[in-house]
């Protein structure tokens, strides 16, 4: 048991490690990423990087596909950029001073935060707006996936804010954990942007961004439950009882996700080669994803450790309800958007893990807090019982 702790706490340590090295490596790329837009000539750090790793073909072509759409919005556009470089730098400073209990330095870091995640994602908004989805950089697809990241960021680190302040720590920590998971989602695509170049030669800026999508949602979100479950040493919460993820539940989840994984398979292969090359970038970490969150699962139940078991189990049955939502949204997102099959069924796909993440930490909110509601009415019962019967007297002065 120590030495399986002892292993734990290291790979949590390379992994907040990895993550301020990202971040790090990221935020004066963010920050300069726009500036040629406005100035021509002006430097950017990820233009000179990408350059170097792919090609300048390959840079000179994504700035050619976004100059257009950016025009409409750029100081916007600008703004959630900078912005973005600075989330960045205060994520790890978050994360490191909640685990070190720096409780003055998490509030103040905290506040600004948020402010500033609200202040980028207006930006980002401005430009969803002002931009319709066919003529967005990368397609309607990419508009779409970055729309749900612009609501599922703004919306975790509301309940987040919300959370603090009512007196919640283990929900704020999952929510603000889910939203930096969310913002994660920048740098890892532009690694993703100097990698797949190499892996598909040849490919262009906009299949490069649709292979990225079909599991960055799914990524982001496996990340920042792993982080939740990391610093969540509890095996029980106080109130909890029973599950509400019982066999019955698991076996009908799992049978509307393989439904679901047969009916994108089969649509994706009838997309030949672009079609198979999706597919596979999707079916891989989704898979790793449900044999990391079964096999904790099923370690927490034989143990006896209620919580995690509960909260891996919670997470699994979201997961396996994924592919179910992406095959239902495909048919609303042609007929709502008018979009052809290909590009909604790119779009239902990858959205799919991050919508039903989102869905999973909002479940696990609510059983807490049904277990805190629980612990409350055993702590009132007893004030509601009179310590002694009153006696009654009838009329006469005599006892009833």
């Amino acid at each position: 048991m120590e030495r399986r702790r002892t292993a734990g706490t290291r790979r949590g340590r390379a992994a907040v490690l990895a993550v301020t090295a990202v971040c790090l490596a990221y935020a004066p790329i963010a920050v300069t990423e726009l500036w040629p837009y406005a100035r021509p000539g002006a430097p950017a750090l990820g233009e000179w990087v990408l350059g170097r790793t792919v090609s300048p073909e390959f840079v000179a072509e994504a700035v050619r596909d976004r100059t257009g759409p950016y025009e409409r919005s750029l100081v916007p556009l600008i703004a959630h950029s900078v912005l973005g470089g600075l989330l960045m730098l205060l994520g790890p400073v978050q994360l490191l001073s909640a685990v070190r209990r720096r409780i003055r330095l998490h509030r103040a870091a905290g506040t600004v935060f948020a402010v500033t995640v609200y202040a980028s994602m207006a930006g980002a908004a401005l430009y969803l707006v002002r931009t319709p989805p066919a003529e967005a950089f990368s397609g309607a697809a990419f508009w779409i996936v970055l729309a749900t990241i612009l609501v599922g960021t703004v919306g975790s680190v509301t309940l987040g804010v919300l959370a603090a302040v009512r007196g919640l720590p283990d929900l704020h920590q999952r929510w603000m954990l889910l939203c930096y998971g969310f913002l994660m989602t920048a740098p890892l695509l532009r690694l993703e942007w100097g990698a797949l170049p190499r892996l598909y030669p040849g490919l262009d800026i906009l299949d490069v961004n649709r292979v990225a999508i079909m599991h960055l949602g799914a990524l982001v979100s496996f990340g920042a439950l792993l982080a939740s479950r990391a610093l969540d040493r509890r095996t029980a919460v106080p109130g909890l009882t029973g599950t509400w993820c019982p066999a019955p539940v698991r076996i009908a989840v799992h049978l509307a996700g393989a439904a679901g994984l047969g009916w994108i398979t089969v649509s994706f292969l009838d997309g030949g080669t672009a079609g198979r090359r999706l597919l596979l970038a999707y079916l891989v970490p989704y898979g790793v994803t449900y044999a990391v969150i079964a096999v904790r699962a099923a370690r927490a139940r034989a143990r006896g450790a209620l919580w995690p078991a509960e909260e891996w189990s919670l997470h699994l049955a979201a997961l396996c309800l994924a592919p179910a939502f992406s095959a239902v949204a495909v048919p609303v997102l042609e007929r709502t958007l008018g979009l052809d099959r290909v590009t909604a069924l790119i779009a239902g796909v990858g959205i799919g893990c991050g919508v039903l993440a989102y869905a999973a930490v909002t479940v696990v909110s609510l059983r807490v807090l049904h277990a805190r509601e629980v612990v409350k009415r055993r702590e009132a019962r007893p004030a509601l019982v009179p310590a002694d019967p009153v006696p009654v007297t009838t009329g006469e002065g005599e006892r009833a």
